[in-house]
């Protein structure tokens, strides 16, 4: 089921498509969920971050209490979230170094100070 709400629609096979309509036929909460997921999803993929504040409004007239939570936290920064969704820039970058270090520090698991993990992250490929 949540592959099947995740997913894209036009991605399911007519099979899982009739199944999962059937399903959310006899759920109404599980339909409504499914159209926020789907919006959220097409926010993300299609940077329209603009969207963001009249999807949380959206959610927090829902009854559905695990999208509240979800909806308080984006809330708490939501300027940043609103930027993420909307400029075109990331720090993806940074993050796969900073990966990588601690990939290398975990190797090393405490038996060399550092000095060594100093040469390891500078001349390491």
């Amino acid at each position: 089921m949540t592959r099947w709400i995740l997913s894209r629609p036009e991605t399911l096979t007519e099979i899982e498509q009739l199944r999962l309509k059937a399903v959310l036929a006899n759920c109404p909460e599980l339909d409504a969920l499914t159209g926020r997921v789907r919006s959220f999803a097409q926010m993300l993929t299609e940077r329209q971050g603009e969207r963001l504040p009249q999807w949380l409004d959206a959610v927090r007239q829902d009854d559905l209490p695990s999208l509240h939570t979800l909806a308080a936290g984006i809330d708490r920064d939501r300027d940043a979230v609103i930027a993420g969704l909307t400029l075109p820039w990331n720090s993806g970058v940074v993050e796969g170094h900073v990966n990588r270090i601690k990939m290398l520090k975990r190797q090393m698991f405490g038996r060399a100070g550092f000095a060594l993990l100093r040469k390891r992250v500078l001349l390491a490929p």
